[in-house]
């Protein structure tokens, strides 16, 4: 049997070669396959979500996974409907979630690591989306490094493109490269499951359920065909043209300032200068010049053109008619918009997009003599002021920063670990944009919160809490101030310690994340890998088939009380939410009746 590295570099080389694939839904006999599938979403927040049948994550086992590929082998194994619920978005609407059960989950992300590693080789360089190594700091980068000179920006939004993905064009998609029935009928079977709302069945007549480990996938495969099409097809057609031709009025103004420097006129060499600096150096609407640009993180697609505005309606006319005529998609008219780059601001992924004009910047470029407006037509990124508003509004009453009282049941560690986590990630996500010093703002509106919570909870004042928790650390750009707590631990371990701050506000003009390795080698086998294959009992010692006993969190093993049973104490010791344990073990945990459990370790050591 082979391993799971093994299966997908193989599938990675066929890919790479553009070969068709005949055996897929045989690799899916693979238990390899599935151990490596566990171990990558058993710790997902998801996986202790009861989906219809309310099966999770806990009770997991080989025997199960023997039971699953069993199912597949007879091609009876069938996935269920999901359990549809539905969260806030930000314009007052609601997202609809589907919940699968674990069983699903697990199939499915089986099948996600094999087309994953067949498609990926081939998808394009301009998508960024649900990609190894690829994420929204790389999108964005690419903007603001490669898009100079752009004239109008087209904003591209595919108006529920999850819930409009059609089935049989998916499925031909598929087909064209994935000559196997059985495993397309079982992406078929998957996608026409259904879904369970208030426990009424209803049928998925087209789309893919949001929540699924398979649907980012299928979505990258789907929209790949929009991702050639621009690319062999629109960018070529408007793209043509070294170098803009000169501007003529710029030339003449040189030519006058040579014959002003002859004749020694530095008044109307200076004036000169002036208008120099006033006027572009090249022919900004020269026609035998076009630029097309394009970037895809999921559904939301950005196009930066340089040329006129009537090209860039055709454009977005052509994308148009492309999702409509062969992908059966819609651009959402409200937020599908052509934005002039130098005026307006095209928003993608959070942050607002600009194109630079500088006159009176100019830069000396190395071993020139001339000076040059290298800011000109360089891509700008902001941080929108309505996301700095939104951010700020939780921690504002009347105005000002305002305690929150529903903290006060927690330790101080925990406050500001949790201060300090949101407040890492807003500006870790914005610190490529030039802008990114007006976050100054939300740093002393979740400073001030934070202290006057702390400040109100031990009934002190804020500059008593400040003095209290002060520290100063080391940064790449020097020392910075923060709020710190630590709680210290037994000599062999490092203490604990949450900080809220020290972030230097300076702009990263690199992505977080970097592009891809097209020879990438999966992980080591996980930990729990290696203790489901050992096949002991962590709680008996038996030597015996094992099951793994997960629970949501660490914390809700407090909930238990102080007189915790020895299963609970042996997970706060390990630092786990994962146990192996024995059939008998694992019933008597979920039954509550620590009598069995004891009974039975007591049988196990006696032999």
């Amino acid at each position: 049997m082979q391993s799971a590295e093994a299966v997908l570099d193989i599938l990675r080389e066929r890919g790479r070669r553009n070969l068709p694939c005949n055996e897929l839904y045989r690799q899916m006999f693979n238990p390899q396959l599935y151990l490596l599938a566990h171990g990558r979403i058993y710790s997902n927040k998801g996986a202790m979500t009861p989906g219809a049948s309310g099966e999770t994550a806990d009770g997991m086992s080989l025997e199960k996974i023997g039971r699953i590929i069993d199912a597949l082998r007879h091609e009876r194994f069938r996935f269920q409907p999901v359990k549809r619920v539905f969260i806030p978005k930000k314009n007052g609407k609601r997202r609809p979630l589907g919940l699968p059960p674990w069983r699903d989950k697990l199939v499915g992300e089986v099948m996600r690591l094999l087309l994953e590693a067949y498609f990926e080789p081939s998808f394009s360089d301009h998508s960024h989306g649900f990609r190894p190594r690829r994420g929204c700091h790389t999108a964005l980068s690419e903007v603001a490094r490669a898009w100079t000179g752009t004239t109008w920006f087209i904003e591209g939004d595919i108006a529920k493109c999850f819930d409009s993905l059609d089935h049989e064009v998916m499925l031909d998609i598929l087909g064209e490269r994935i000559h196997d029935n059985r495993f397309l009928r079982l992406v078929r079977n998957m996608l026409r499951a259904g879904y369970l709302e208030d426990w009424t069945w209803n049928a998925t007549l087209s789309g893919a359920p949001q929540g699924g480990v398979l649907s980012p996938i299928l979505s990258n495969i789907y929209l790949h065909k929009m991702d050639d099409f621009v690319e062999r097809v629109l960018i070529p057609e408007n793209t043509r043209g070294q170098l803009r031709a000169r501007n003529p009025e710029y030339r003449r103004v040189e030519a006058a300032i040579q014959r002003a420097r002859g004749r020694g006129d530095r008044a109307e060499l200076r004036a000169l200068r002036k208008r120099q600096h006033s006027l572009p150096s090249q022919d900004m609407s020269d026609p035998g010049y076009r630029r097309l640009r394009y970037v895809r993180y999921a559904d939301d697609t950005l196009l930066g053109f340089a040329g006129p505005k009537a090209e860039a309606e055709e454009i977005k006319q052509r994308l148009a008619r492309l999702l409509r005529e062969d992908l059966k998609l819609e651009l959402s008219q409200e937020k599908t918009l052509i934005t002039h780059a130098r005026t307006g601001r095209a928003r993608f992924l959070g942050y607002e997009i600009s194109v630079q004009r500088n006159d009176r910047r100019a830069e000396r470029k190395r071993g020139s003599r001339r000076k040059r407006r290298s800011t000109n037509g360089t891509v700008a990124l902001h941080v929108p002021k309505e996301v700095i508003k939104a951010k700020c509004a939780p921690y504002l009453a009347r105005g000002k920063p305002a305690r929150q009282p529903s903290m006060y049941r927690l330790d101080d560690y925990t406050i500001v670990n949790i201060y300090g986590a949101r407040y890492r990630g807003i500006v870790n996500y914005y610190l490529l944009a030039g802008d990114v010093f007006r976050l100054n703002r939300l740093h002393w509106v979740m400073q001030s919160s934070l202290l006057c919570s702390l400040a109100d909870k031990h009934r002190s004042t804020m500059s008593q809490a400040a003095r209290k928790y002060k520290a100063t650390i080391d940064t790449p750009a020097g020392p910075r101030k923060c709020l710190q707590v630590s709680i210290s631990r037994p000599p062999s371990r490092k203490p604990l310690v949450a900080q809220f701050g020290g972030i230097p506000h300076k702009r990263h003009k690199v992505a977080v994340l970097t592009d891809r390795d097209p020879v990438q080698r999966l992980a080591p086998r996980r930990e729990l890998t290696r203790r489901l294959l050992a096949g002991t009992c962590e709680l008996c010692g038996q030597t015996a088939k094992t099951q793994v006993h997960q629970i949501r969190r660490l914390a809700d093993l407090d909930r238990l009380g102080q007189t915790q049973p020895d299963w609970a104490v042996l997970m706060a010791k390990k630092r786990r939410k994962t146990l192996m344990v024995c059939p008998p073990c694992h019933e008597g945990i979920h039954d509550g009746h620590e009598t069995a459990v004891h009974e039975h370790r007591w049988r196990a050591r006696c032999g």
